[in-house]
Order: C-alpha cells, then structure tokens, then sequence
C-alpha cells in the first residue's frame, strides 16, 4: 500500500477517494508520457487495421454477453446501431482481451476489438488519437480513468458517459433495504463519481427518464439524453393454453437479483403454492450462489436451470414471468425481454421504473408478498387477462424501445461523420 492510500484510508472515505484519483491520474499522466517517447515498446494491437479514417471508440467494463446478462445485449445492440449509422467501430474491454467467442460476435458485426495490455491499447489509441471522433464509455467503473484517459490524449474527441443505470440509485437504494452502513458510503462515492463523469463528458447517456429527471437536479449543466435498452418484439409466440408455470430470469453476479429471488422463495411462492400447488418455478441464470441454490432445490416445484444459452424455448413454455426486484435502478432487461416475447409479467413498481408500463394494462405491479403471490395466481388462472396483458406488452415495447428511437437518438449524440 502505498503512503498517498494509506493517509488517506485514515482520514475517512472522502480522503481515500482523493487519494486513489490522484493515483490514478498522475499513473495516466506517466503512462501517456511513456507512450509518446516511445517507452511503451509494445506494438499497436494487430486486430484493428491503422487505416480506420475517423472512428468510434466504445469502452466497456467487460466484453458483452448478450446471453448472460440484458447490460450486454444492449451493448450489443448499440454496437449494431453504431456500424448501420456507417461509423468505422473500435470495441475496448476493460477487463482484458475477454474470450474469443465474445471477440468473434463483435467482429461479425464488423467492429474492430482492441485487445492486449494496457500498454499495446494505449498505444494504439494515441498512434491514432487524431482520428477518434468520439469514445462511448458505459459504466463508471471504466469511464472513472478512460475518460480523463482520453482527454488528455484526444482533447478533440467528443466523449460520451453512458452511465447503462445510475449505480449510485441501485446501491443507494440496497442500503436503505438493507440497513447498510457500508452499503451507504459506497453509494454516497458512486454518486460522486458518476457527477463528475457526467459533468466532465461532453454528452451522457441513460436509460429511463426517470434518471433523465434526476441528474437534472444533480448535475443541472449536463447534457444528458435517453438510450434505453433496444428489443426486436417478436410477431408471434404461443398462446394461453399450451403454457404453464412461472419464469424468473437473473444473472446473480448482481445483487438486486439474489435479493428477489430470496423474497420470492421466503414470502411469494408459499402463497401461490397454496393456491397452486402443481406450479413449476423456473429459476434461470448463471453464478446463482451455492447457499441459494441449495436452498432452492430444496422446495417442491422449484427448478434451478443455471445459464440457459437459448431462453426462447423457456419463454414459450412458461405463463408467467417474475420480476419481483425490491431495489435497483435502470431499466430492467428482464422486463423488456419477457414482454417482448409474448409473456406477461407481474412486477414490482421498482422492476417497472422508467418504462411507462401501465398496472393491469401492460404488466401487473405488486409490492408485498401476499399481493405479489396474488397477482400471479389471477394472471396464471385467466386467460382473457393473460391475452390482453401479452398483446398490449408486445405492443408496448415496440413503441417505446425500438431500434429506429434509439438510433435517431445515438446518431443526434454523435460528431458528424
């Protein structure tokens, strides 16, 4: 540990956030030093080709797994939005070099993956800094050293944040479920640090206008637009009669996901049990903990699928889709996917924030256990109300988060090309 950390681990949060940035920038200020005289002697990643022209640089915490997780779909998608709106794409991610099916999906998509050390990225983005009309970086724990990063080596470049949720709101909001005394210091650091990203960054993005409302009280100078998740409604999916049992889709790597489906285990399905007993609860989605699991396997009709590479055949199958989330932020991917492929939901209001969803219309909203249990039996048992709620679903997602919305919006964020 260094002497800068250690004081200021001792002075309290505020100090070792200080500390740390300042770590952290003087390290950036060195390694771009090195780079221009030439002490980096790693050679520029060979994957991009150095006759790009002027091109969009998208940094992301890790490389996407549209698969696993709805943050990675989106992702995806807006790498898809970006290669229609013409611009030449370079895909960082910040975790390494990732796998080579992720880096095989992007590269069928026609985008350039940066890989190799922190050195080689850096100096292959500073060979051609001059060309970087702009860099997309998602998540704040990427953004927090890219964008002073690229600043100071591309100070012509436009810089968007795309915030993908606001993870202070989420955290926030865990603490205040939670009793979190650590809980809520982090999320007090978070918000600081997503300020200051969106204050820094000539443009932000985010998911709901929700949190388009709230940044306009926190950071009342930023230019901040609305880029939400981007689904493809499917035409035409099975009916009523032939479906039966409840869905839940989560990756447990992210904690409002394991919170929900320990209340729905504790609280809700005791009571649909009652009134259901023959239903199955699928419980879908990879790194679900051993304590969970175990407990989970446990219960009468209750199956634990682990990573599904193709949802749709359980999409079919199921009746009723969960999204019983107690706290979170954003959009939630669940939701869209569900309604998009014909299955109705009952939620709470916190899965349903930012989507305009409308309660008995749409999507059925419940916020405690015996209402949220009740909800699900009344949509399991009648088919009318089924029908209505999967048509009006569908319908829903297509008017609100359509591919043609999102892109007019990204390409109105861009430089022009």
């Amino acid at each position: 540990m260094t002497p800068t950390v250690f004081m200021a681990i001792r002075r309290g949060p505020s100090s070792l956030h200080r500390g740390v940035s300042s770590l952290i920038h003087r390290g950036l200020r060195g390694t771009l030093a090195r780079t221009r005289s030439g002490a980096v002697s790693e050679s520029p990643a060979a994957a991009v080709p150095g006759n790009l022209g002027r091109f969009v640089l998208v940094v992301d915490t890790q490389w996407p797994q549209p698969e696993r997780d709805s943050g990675s779909l989106r992702m995806v998608q807006l790498l898809r939005l970006l290669r229609e709106l013409g611009w030449p794409v370079v895909f960082m991610g910040d975790d390494g070099d990732g796998d080579a099916a992720a880096r095989e999906r992007l590269t069928a998509l026609g985008v350039h993956c940066l890989t190799g050390s922190r050195g080689r990225r850096l100096a292959w983005l500073q060979e051609h800094r001059d060309d970087l009309a702009a860099a997309i970086l998602s998540r704040h724990h990427a953004a927090g050293h890219w964008l002073p990063t690229l600043r100071l080596m591309a100070p012509a470049a436009r810089l968007i944040f795309d915030s993908v949720d606001l993870h202070f709101l989420r955290e926030q909001r865990e603490a205040d479920a939670n009793g979190s005394f650590a809980q809520r210091l982090l999320a007090r650091w978070t918000r600081r640090r997503e300020r200051r990203l969106f204050r820094r960054a000539d443009h932000g993005w985010v998911v709901s206008q929700v949190e388009q409302a709230l940044l306009r009280q926190l950071v009342p100078d930023a230019d901040v637009t609305i880029v939400s998740n981007i689904v493809d409604p499917r035409d035409s999916t099975p009916g009523f009669p032939g479906r039966n049992g409840l869905l839940f889709v989560g990756a447990y790597g992210h904690r409002p996901n394991v919170d929900a489906v320990e209340w729905l285990l504790a609280e809700i399905l005791p009571h649909v049990q009652a009134r259901l007993p023959q239903v199955t609860l699928h419980l879908v989605g990879g790194g679900m903990p051993q304590w969970l699991q175990q407990r989970a396997q446990a219960l009468p009709g209750v199956r634990v699928h682990g990573h599904v590479p193709e949802l749709e055949p359980l999409l079919d199958q199921a009746r009723v889709g969960l999204a019983p989330l107690r706290f979170g932020a954003g959009v939630k991917g669940k939701v869209n996917q569900s309604l998009a492929n014909g299955l109705p939901m009952v939620a709470t209001r916190v899965a349903v924030e930012g989507m305009t969803l409308r309660d008995a219309t749409e999507i059925l909203v419940a916020d405690d256990g015996a209402s949220f249990a009740a909800q699900i039996v009344r949509l399991h048992e009648d088919a009318a109300l089924w029908q209505r709620l999967a048509d009006n679903g569908r319908r829903h997602m297509r008017a609100h988060f359509s591919r043609e919305q999102a892109k007019s919006v990204v390409a109105r964020s861009l430089p022009s090309a």
